[in-house]
């Protein structure tokens, strides 16, 4: 007679899982039987792999919120509830919840340093989530249009991990702290400390041939960009491609975004023809990798975006149009992709001058980025102004009028900073209406001004 088949334990399987999906399989039997506390740490876990697997924001979300509601109800300060502020803090973010991301953040932040103060947790303890916090700050903030306030997280985050970096064998990091750091190098502007950084790696990068070794490659590139070098840049992203060409069929999430960031050097040097050719490459990459279906759109709109800039209107409103079929499919996830890519679309029309057409795209954008960005951010500002140049081109000077209006009530929300802004919305507000009264005769703006600068590079897979 067999042995009696083992009863089946959600906590031992939970323990023992490897992946999301295999967490919740076992959470789902359990959640019942959870004492408080226990539901909010097991909450908590479930979220992080969520989050560490790239799986729904919204899902991350619901599993923080859980997390967080059972470990902080006796307001007690705690590393858990820091943790479960973060990865708050880091779903938001991703749901382009700025404003929800940073509050929880900054939540976060406060709470590590108590901790620290009060003696509750141990520095080496609360290095590794404050590290975290300042990082993920620095990339909001940036993407937030508050770069000096970015730069002091990153340099934050720069001094934690080089005390992190003293606390652990430099073998057992590995590679990656070391791109890490590099890359904080980089956005601080210490380009000789970040090419040393990536020497560093080289001399101990055995595979001559590896992903890491390209973007190694992909970051020399970049500082050397950065200081002018353009001719040792172009060399080194060259010794890149030649790395990644090899990995497309291994790699191919990773060897996109990486196509994608030396894409964005390239455009910044005008050699928009290998721009593009890059984008298309990682394009065709994503297609084949089902959980980066919508990424594709964000990659379509950076190639109409960059045939904008440089007057190829009809061909950058054959990738606009596909983008902006791609990125309905995922608009709830990032509304903001998608607004951003219909401003374009809208300024692509108006170059044509067709400002009926420009009219309709400028008002899907500006109810996007309303929703997802808030009709004071400054993006969300100027295409409200642009709504009002497309009304203003066809002659609806009441529409142009009220536009415009708003646009310029927005800009005197953001103080002193925003004085030039202000300063020529208004007169293009006066313009306006001295024009609806048949009383000028001086030229109107007829350009659309493109939306954003660095967003869509950054949001690339």
């Amino acid at each position: 007679m067999g042995e009696p088949s083992k009863k089946y334990d959600p906590a031992e399987a939970f323990m023992s899982a490897q992946t999301a999906e295999e967490m919740i399989a076992a959470f789902k039997h359990m959640e019942g039987c959870l004492d408080d506390g226990e539901l909010g740490l097991v909450s908590l876990r479930v979220g992080r792999q969520l989050h560490e697997e790239g799986e729904d924001p919204k899902k991350v979300l619901s599993f923080a919120e859980k997390a967080l509601k059972d470990l902080d109800q006796d307001g007690k300060p705690s590393l858990p509830v820091a943790m479960a502020l973060h990865l708050m803090g880091c779903a938001n973010y991703s749901l382009n919840r700025f404003d929800d991301s940073l509050e929880y953040l900054n939540r976060s932040n406060k709470l590590l340093r108590r901790l620290e103060e009060e003696g509750v947790a141990s520095a080496e303890e609360i290095r590794p989530g404050l590290y975290a916090v300042q990082l993920a700050l620095g990339n909001l903030k940036k993407d937030i249009g508050r770069g000096e306030e970015a730069l002091g997280n990153l340099k934050n985050a720069l001094e934690i991990k080089k005390k992190m970096t003293l606390e652990k064998d430099r073998n057992e990091l590995g590679v990656e702290i070391e791109i890490d750091v590099a890359n904080m190098q980089i956005a601080l502007g210490k380009y000789d400390d970040a090419i040393n950084t990536l020497n560093m790696v080289q001399q101990t990068e055995n595979d001559k041939d590896s992903e890491d070794r390209a973007r190694v490659f992909v970051l020399i590139g970049e500082a050397l960009f950065n200081q002018g070098k353009f001719s040792d840049s172009k060399r080194c992203l060259k010794c890149a491609c030649s790395i990644l060409d090899k990995k497309e069929s291994v790699s191919p999430s990773l060897v996109a975004r990486t196509y994608s960031k030396i894409a964005t050097l390239y455009d910044t040097m005008n050699e928009y023809e290998t721009c593009i050719s890059l984008l298309e490459r990682a394009s065709a990459l994503v297609k084949k990798v089902p959980q980066e279906q919508d990424a594709e759109g964000s990659i379509v709109a950076r190639i109409g975006w960059v045939l904008l800039l440089r007057g190829q209107v009809p061909r950058a409103i054959s990738y606009l149009e596909s983008a902006a079929e791609r990125l309905k499919e995922s608009f709830a996830s990032d509304p903001v992709a998608a607004g951003y890519n219909y401003n374009n679309l809208g300024a692509a029309y108006l170059e044509l001058e067709r400002p009926q057409s420009a009219a309709k795209k400028f008002e899907v954008a500006k109810e996007m980025l309303d929703v997802s960005l808030g009709p004071h951010h400054p993006d969300s500002i100027e295409t409200c102004q642009n709504l009002s140049i497309a009304y203003s081109a066809m002659g609806s000077y009441a529409l142009a009028i009220e536009f415009q209006q708003q646009a310029s009530d927005a800009w005197e929300g953001h103080g002193p900073i925003a004085q030039d802004q202000l300063r020529e919305a208004h007169r293009i507000l006066e313009e306006l209406k001295r024009k609806a009264h048949g009383t000028s005769t001086n030229q109107l703006p007829t350009k659309a001004l493109l939306l954003p600068r660095g967003y869509i590079a950054s949001r690339l897979p």
